[in-house]
């Protein structure tokens, strides 16, 4: 393993090996226990995780999105005490916002796809790593590697770059040199692939279900490129993939199928042996159903490292699961050689990282600091993003106070947004382009016929589910008041409805005549909305998935 760290990805001086190699030497059995762990910061006080860092050397920490500040103050706190420089992880997937409250949202990785532009990847990624170093952050849980096979799935969604093997390979690629150069490592994410199942691996182990060869091909592709690119790290699921996995062993049985964070045959037959990949391998965050399922936890904990994961992300207990290790290390279930490999790569993505032994010429990320135009990069994405996925009634463009006196507002899902409001933010922008607006109040209102429908009225439609772990489904949920807030007659007045958050809706929408996605609930893509809307500017987005679902009723 020694041998390999001046190879791919790390490609370590001779320096930044030799620190590696005399820190890990110096570290107690206990301690180097300790560097596996990377631990949710907002679940201790900031006593507590002082001590954890400076006792039992846990790895990395990572804290949820707060003001910029805040979070550096933090670390402040937590470097005084480190003997070794931590991991400092956000989940920069969506943009600074990721990492920090008042970082920038960019958008949803599926609105950088609609664009189908290379460049507004790089630059989706020079945000990321500007803003995430700007409070000290050296590894992203991004990019999102997965397919969005399959429309029902509920976490996959707008996270993802799509559907389309080619443009998420090249997209994966591009975000990943990109925000590495910028002196942040990427952990791809998630291995072996969501997006097939229709379940949550947050609430339960779930199941890439292809065939060994159709995964070869696709999600093994992806990791394969990304692994020829460098990537630093590459973050495992709780995910079963049967197929694959008993293509590795041939002696499993159905049942016998772990969850990549738990198998040895992804994560080493794979990722190791079959791909050759050198960098870190993470869990994915084992405070998860489908981490905590598979197996009895005490057992789980210690064989996740030995079936070659490097790092455990988050705890259910710290205490306990570090105790678990240490008690698996005594009696053997944790070997010497599979701790001391783990604990090596650990430390050498922190040499990589933290910049340890690199003069200035070598050293990686000296401008990430420099400010990047983010609200304009934010704005000419959303504006080439926007897609026009239904229009069976062209006539309705452009939306002018001339041919509609009034526009009908009726917000779907979540109103309160980063900018503000969905409903305040489009409303101001209709009537200051002279609009008249009102917000329908559906149980306001009683059932009725079509006769007294208004012509000089357009009714907009904002939808704003966005996706989320711990959910089970992300459809549209209409007034239990005769559903008086859906487009019933869309054979008599004009209707437009727009998706803010998932690419998905025309299936509880279908028989809409115009129909929008715009991927990423925020002022510049509401904005971008309203404009097209008014022919100030075309519609330029490339649908990274099928809006349509497949279902044929939704193309009418």
């Amino acid at each position: 393993m020694k041998g390999k760290l001046s190879e791919r990805p790390f490609y370590l001086n001779e320096a930044q090996i030799r620190w590696v190699e005399e820190t890990a030497e110096n570290l107690t059995e206990e301690q180097k226990i300790g560097q596996l762990f990377c631990v949710l910061g907002d679940e201790y006080a900031l006593a507590d995780l002082q001590e954890m860092i400076e006792k039992d050397q846990i790895g990395g920490i990572l804290y949820r999105p707060a003001p910029a500040e805040q979070i550096r103050e933090k670390y402040r706190a937590l470097d005084a005490v480190a003997k070794i420089p931590l991991l400092k992880a956000a989940n920069l997937e969506e943009g600074g916002a990721g990492g920090i409250s008042d970082g920038t949202l960019f958008g949803w990785p599926m609105l950088v796809a609609a664009t189908d532009d290379d460049e507004m990847v790089e630059r989706f990624a020079r945000v990321c790593a500007a803003e995430g170093r700007s409070i000290d952050v050296n590894v992203s849980f991004s990019p999102v590697c997965d397919l969005d096979l399959n429309y029902l799935n509920p976490i996959t969604n707008v996270r993802t770059f799509g559907s389309d093997q080619d443009r998420v390979t090249r997209f994966t690629e591009i975000y990943t040199k990109t925000l590495q150069e910028g002196g942040v490592a990427a952990c791809a994410k998630h291995f072996p692939g969501d997006g097939v199942d229709y379940r949550d691996q947050h609430l339960h182990p779930t199941c890439n279900s292809l065939s060994a060869e159709d995964w070869y091909r696709s999600y093994g592709a992806i990791y394969q490129n990304l692994i020829e690119h460098d990537l630093l790290s590459v973050m495992v699921g709780h995910i079963t993939q049967p197929a694959v996995s008993m293509d590795i062993n041939p002696s499993l049985s159905y049942e016998d199928c772990l969850p990549a964070s738990q198998s040895r045959e992804l994560m080493t037959g794979v990722l190791r042996e079959k791909y050759g990949f050198n960098g870190v391998i993470t869990t994915d965050a084992t405070i998860m159903g489908g981490y905590c399922m598979a197996m009895e936890r005490k057992t789980a904990i210690p064989a996740s490292i030995m079936a070659g994961c490097d790092m455990l992300v988050f705890n259910t207990d710290f205490q306990e699961d570090y105790r678990y290790m240490r008690e698996a290390f005594a009696a053997g279930r944790l070997t010497r050689e599979r701790l001391d490999k783990a604990v090596l790569r650990v430390l050498a993505l922190k040499a990589k990282m933290c910049q340890i032994g690199e003069n200035d010429a070598e050293a990686t990320g000296n401008d990430t600091l420099t400010e990047v135009p983010a609200a304009r990069w934010q704005k000419e994405c959303a504006d080439k993003a926007i897609t026009l996925v239904k229009n069976h009634k062209p006539e309705v463009f452009p939306v002018t106070p001339e041919k509609y006196r009034q526009i009908r507002l009726i917000t779907l899902g979540k109103d309160d947004i980063a900018d503000g409001s969905v409903t305040e933010i489009a409303e101001t922008l209709l009537q200051e382009a002279g609009f008249e607006t009102e917000r329908y109040e559906p149980f306001a209102d009683d059932l009725h016929g079509t006769g007294n429908l208004d012509e000089k009225r357009l009714t907009l439609y904002l939808a704003n589910y966005e996706t989320a772990s711990n959910q089970t489904t992300v459809r549209v949920n209409w007034c239990p008041k005769h559903a008086l807030d859906m487009p019933r007659f869309v054979n008599e007045e004009d209707s437009i409805f727009v998706s803010f958050a998932n690419p998905y809706h025309l299936q509880d929408v279908l028989r809409i005549r115009t129909y929008i996605n715009a991927y990423t609930a925020t002022k510049a893509t509401i904005t971008a909305v309203i404009e097209k809307l008014m022919g100030q500017s075309a519609f330029t987005g490339v649908s990274p998935v099928d809006a349509y679902c497949g279902l044929p009723d939704t193309r009418l």
